[in-house]
């Protein structure tokens, strides 16, 4: 197919074949994956690149909980979900001498636990490589294609074009950038924008980051090597360093193993020296000399074992040791005519606020919604006007979870503000815990055109804009192309809008 970026189509839908459009999405990360389950359960036709020849069981440990629950059963893999992760209810600050010094509990109500009575979903562990599979698995193995790499895009009037390293080429009506921190699909657009003065100057600015991470999942443990294996309850620890800008997480999952993280917070002096590892890529090659630094943290296990990081490395296959970069930024750019970005490729948060995840799923859910509500034959105008109101819908969310991630990492900071910070959560009052955690898991988004989830939470769910979002058989838009539709208030969303708040999560 020739794009032609001056060709556009005065659309008859009254005699067009009634053809849905054809979605392109580059990246088969949780975002990627995310979007795809979903347009399973619809009749849009879609397909998945994946750079990767092969996908690698890598990373460590995500809490998810009331944010994700809601399409999580619209798409039917909730019970699923339950039943391979752990509930957790607190999270535990240690220092390196294994003391503990506070513990952030999520009060119980007599009956029933605090996130079911208030937001109708429990939060849960699970480790990031489980959720990968449980993902991955509801799509079809044809709709994905693995090792192909994004060279070039192009997009016009009539569509969009993506070149492949391997000289393959395939074509479509819109194309998702959900390939990481570095995405080519935004690398690709930006160029394009820039060439036409269309790119805000602070997008064409490097990514800036100042953490680097280590993670890694251990082998299944027996309670005598970790006791806290056997608790019911996974055993959340954050270690804070004294002296030294590390902190690090050990968590206990379903499977009896341990999800363990190291953040190493960078100054200007070490920002340089790390400098030279800016690859978004999960994997092993790059881990071995952080794993030799940190080797003799101190790590909790709930006995008389006094265990270390370097034990965790030892239970732990070198080829499930990972060392990544960790960006943070929210570009002003999320979408150009038939391109659209989501997750990393358009916002990268600290991990100390574990908000990366669970903020990308939203963002698929979000603009699954909108590309649901697309005319059939959608021209690139109406295109723009879906992705518009993705980003304006999702855009509060991202950056108070950009905000919420950057308090967490000055909670872990070495410095005067950190300690205060840290007093503060430490004594907290419940009230200002409860408006807090409402703020965290307040937006639960649903998808507009699967049968809707029944919300039990006493706090009701944010508005959701894109719930309302008609597609192209139940509403008026066969001439116009309006996806702007209102109906009456859904059963499970607010009548008046709600301040906008970050979801809930943490991911390691």
């Amino acid at each position: 197919m020739e794009i032609n970026p001056a060709v556009t189509f005065k659309h008859d839908r009254t005699v067009m074949y009634a053809k849905r459009p054809k979605v392109l999405i580059v990246g088969a990360g949780l975002g990627g994956l995310t979007l795809a389950a979903i347009l399973q359960k619809s009749d849009i036709p879609y397909e998945i690149f994946e750079r990767a020849t092969e996908v690698k069981p890598l990373g460590s440990a995500m809490s998810l909980g009331a944010p994700t629950a809601p399409f999580f059963k619209q798409l039917g893999i909730y019970d699923e979900f339950v039943a391979f992760a752990k509930y957790y209810d607190s999270i535990q600050f240690y220092n390196e001498k294994r003391q503990v010094e506070y513990k952030m509990h999520f009060a119980s109500f007599a009956d029933e636990t605090y996130s079911q009575k208030l937001f109708g979903a429990d939060g849960y562990i699970v480790g990031r490589p489980m959720l990968y599979d449980l993902m991955i698995r509801q799509i079809p193995k044809e709709r994905i294609h693995m090792g192909k790499k994004i060279l070039s895009t192009k997009q016009g009037g009539n569509g969009v074009l993506i070149r492949c390293s391997d000289g393959s080429e395939y074509e479509g009506d819109i194309l998702v950038g959900a390939d990481g921190a570095y995405s080519s699909v935004r690398q690709n657009l930006y160029a394009d924008l820039k060439k036409d003065d269309k790119l805000p100057a602070s997008d064409t600015l490097p990514l800036p980051f100042s953490t680097v991470c280590l993670v890694g999942q251990t082998r299944p443990l027996s309670s005598s090597e970790f006791p806290d294996i056997a608790k019911e309850d996974c055993q959340f620890i954050n270690t804070l360093g004294g002296d030294r800008p590390f902190s690090w997480s050990t968590l206990t999952t379903a499977q009896n193993t341990v999800c363990w993280s190291v953040i190493m917070y960078l100054d200007a002096e070490s920002s340089k020296d790390n400098d030279a590892f800016r690859n978004s890529e999960w994997g092993p090659e790059a881990a071995a000399t952080m794993c030799e630094q940190v080797k003799d943290f101190a790590v909790s296990s709930g006995g008389d074992q006094k265990l270390t990081i370097g034990d965790l490395i030892k239970w732990t296959p070198k080829e499930l040791i990972s060392k990544v970069m960790l960006e943070e930024k929210v570009f002003k750019t999320w979408y150009g005519c038939r391109t659209v970005l989501i997750g990393d490729a358009c916002h990268k948060f600290s991990p100390a606020g574990g908000a990366g995840a669970v903020n990308a799923m939203h963002d698929a859910v979000t603009l699954a919604n909108y590309i649901n509500a697309l005319p059939h034959h959608p021209t690139a105008d109406e295109i723009t006007q879906a992705f518009t109101a993705y980003r304006d819908e999702r855009i509060p969310w991202v950056q108070e979870a950009f905000d919420t991630s950057k308090i967490f990492k000055v909670m872990a900071a070495k410095t005067t503000v950190g300690k205060i910070v840290r007093f503060f959560a430490k004594y907290m009052p419940a009230t200002v815990q409860q408006k807090s955690a409402v703020r965290m898991a307040i937006n639960r988004p649903q998808v507009a055109f699967l049968p809707r989830a029944k919300d039990t939470g006493s706090v009701r769910p944010a508005p959701q804009p894109s719930l309302n979002a008609k597609g192209p058989v139940d509403s008026k838009i066969s001439t116009t192309g309006t996806i702007t539709g209102k109906d009456k208030q859904v059963e499970d969303e607010p009548a008046a809008a709600t301040a906008a708040a970050a979801p809930a999560a943490v991911s390691v």
